[in-house]
């Protein structure tokens, strides 16, 4: 993890963003979402959390989803508060991007919301509760609805030199279902929290359901 003198203790936020969408047919965190793009929705919830700073773990089509997210953050005067970096070997899977993004989160980070490029409904409201949950003194937070733990998980300071040994494609599933009572469980309020986009047939289904066409 950086270090550094009189860096702060309040928390960070990482992008999960370096995927190259192959069963999307590629390009997917670049194409249309509502009036914007996929990957600004999820850069969005980010930056409306409680957190310093997002980083922001580019891969496949590096060049254009990190110009997207300078774009997006420029337009909401947040630049100076992202960061970017490319994850050489990404095509490992989501353990490689997570420890090239744990490398750069501060030592003295209160902790890091894991955020993923695809999940455009994350709904802002869980953000807080999940930061009170660490502040509390839980290991780590994640949210929940119906039953079904989703994302942003939110992983305290003792947990981040984990994420620096990462492997595979589980993310940090792991680290979370090692934690038992130590994982807070936060209410959300809607299937934001599970919502992510494989194929494009989700933001078709998505955008229908948004109107109202199936219950």
């Amino acid at each position: 993890m950086a270090t550094g003198a009189g860096a702060s203790q309040g928390f960070e936020a990482i992008v999960l963003a370096a995927g190259s969408g192959s069963r999307f047919g590629g390009g997917k965190l670049l194409a249309p979402w509502k009036a914007g793009l996929l990957i600004e929705a999820a850069l969005g919830a980010a930056f409306a959390a409680p957190v310093e700073r997002v980083i922001v773990v580019t891969g496949a089509d590096a060049e254009r989803v990190a110009r997207a997210a300078r774009d997006f953050a420029e337009r909401i005067r947040r630049a100076g508060d992202l960061k970017l970096v490319r994850a050489a070997d990404h095509a490992e899977g989501m353990g490689a991007s997570l420890r090239t993004a744990a490398a750069e989160v501060s030592s003295q980070a209160a902790g890091v919301f894991v955020f993923l490029g695809d999940m455009p409904r994350i709904p802002h409201a869980v953000l807080g509760p999940l930061a009170q949950a660490v502040r509390d003194g839980a290991a780590a937070a994640a949210p929940v609805f119906a039953g079904k733990r989703g994302h942003p998980a939110l992983i305290g300071r003792a947990l981040l030199p984990g994420l620096l040994t990462l492997q595979g494609d589980a993310g940090a599933r792991g680290v979370l279902g090692a934690l038992g009572p130590r994982l807070a469980l936060v209410e959300a309020p809607d299937d934001g929290v599970l919502f992510d986009v494989d194929a494009p047939d989700d933001l078709r289904d998505d955008l229908t359901r948004a109107e109202g066409r199936i219950p």
